[in-house]
């Protein structure tokens, strides 16, 4: 397709390729090909790395696997970082990692539209300051660029505090407070975790089946017992050996009002990318009484929900934890087959 890109900047000749997002992914790349001696630029809409992590993510976030499971290439994480870095730890390893192979991104640059040339056989990409032009261009935005606010009727109605767990903290601000948390994932079980530190008391929404499994097995990891079993196992087999190794260490959690997917945990996030909990203790506090579990909102009022199966409560307060969603399509103009892998 011809470029429609607006003339009024002059194109920056890139040698290299283009790279969009300064997050993990995004470095890695610029940091194999600066060892290749390939330049490349970054292009950041933010003012720092990593800005899922330094800006969107709660006080208590740890690595969800081992850390050698998630170091970059090129670079070990510092050997007296506990098993599970802490979130100021991975950001600190992130930083230096920039440093190491003296990555600097051109910060504060929103790409609005990137689109290939076929008569000059390049890319363009423009920002708000200006069109950049290579070879080459690597997405490294991920799939956490925006967060999905769901559209539940009555949203607008709820008099008090509503906030996606992308602008939560801590929950100190929530102490002794009644809490609905929106979503059960890794980020819902943790906020609800976070929030019980401080005497608040959530009521955690669970609309879909959800895999639930133990980050650790007696000392060793979920997911490397996982990744080390399909090395010699079918893949159900090994979703199989997970469920029974989770019903026994968790008990059945379908009780709690948790119901498993039939599709096992490792197929089920290769076929849709729908991630397992990793419990990291709220499957006890959901036992104890401390978190409740609830089905799906039906509606919310001004000062709470009522839920699909009748019931209706009052809420203090609202938090979001339904994830996020990638920004692609919004400004990479190529094939919608292509673009299409992105949306979902």
């Amino acid at each position: 397709m011809n470029s429609c890109l607006e003339a009024e900047h002059s194109p920056i000749f890139v040698n290299g390729p283009i790279i969009v997002g300064a997050g993990p992914s995004g470095l890695s790349v610029a940091a194999c090909l600066s060892n290749r001696g390939v330049p490349s630029v970054i292009l950041e809409r933010t003012d720092c790395l990593a800005s899922l992590w330094q800006k969107r993510t709660y006080d208590r976030l740890k690595l969800h696997l081992p850390k050698h499971f998630c170091e970059l290439p090129l670079m070990k994480f510092p050997k007296n970082f506990p098993r599970y870095p802490s979130k100021q730890q991975f950001i600190s390893y992130i930083e230096s990692y920039a440093a190491r192979f003296n990555i600097e991104p051109v910060f504060n640059q929103t790409v609005e539209k990137a689109e290939f040339d076929v008569v000059s056989g390049l890319w363009k990409v423009k920002t708000q300051d200006g069109v950049y032009t290579s070879k080459w261009l690597v997405v490294a935005t991920g799939e956490n660029a925006e967060p999905v606010v769901p559209d539940i009727p009555g949203l607008k109605n709820f008099t008090g505090p509503i906030v996606h767990t992308s602008a939560y903290k801590c929950g100190s601000e929530y102490a002794n407070r009644k809490v609905l948390v929106v979503g059960c994932g890794n980020s819902g079980m943790e906020v609800c975790l976070d929030l019980c530190r401080y005497n608040a008391l959530p009521h955690m929404v669970v609309r879909n089946p959800v895999h639930v499994l133990p980050r650790d097995f007696f000392g060793l990891s979920s997911f490397g017992i996982a990744m080390t079993l399909l090395k010699w196992f079918p893949l159900k087999l090994v979703d199989n050996l997970l469920m029974l190794l989770a019903n026994s260490y968790l008990g059945n959690t379908d009780r709690l009002g948790l119901r498993r997917p039939k599709t096992g945990p490792i197929e089920l996030k290769n076929v849709t990318g729908k991630t397992p909990v990793l419990d990291v203790g709220a499957i006890s506090l959901i036992q104890s009484g401390q978190i409740r579990v609830t089905q799906a909102v039906k509606e919310l009022t001004k000062k709470g929900a009522k839920f699909v199966d009748g019931q209706e409560m009052g809420f203090e307060s609202i938090i979001l934890a339904t994830g996020y969603k990638s920004n692609v399509p919004d400004w990479l103009k190529v094939l919608k087959s292509y673009t299409n892998r992105y949306s979902s």
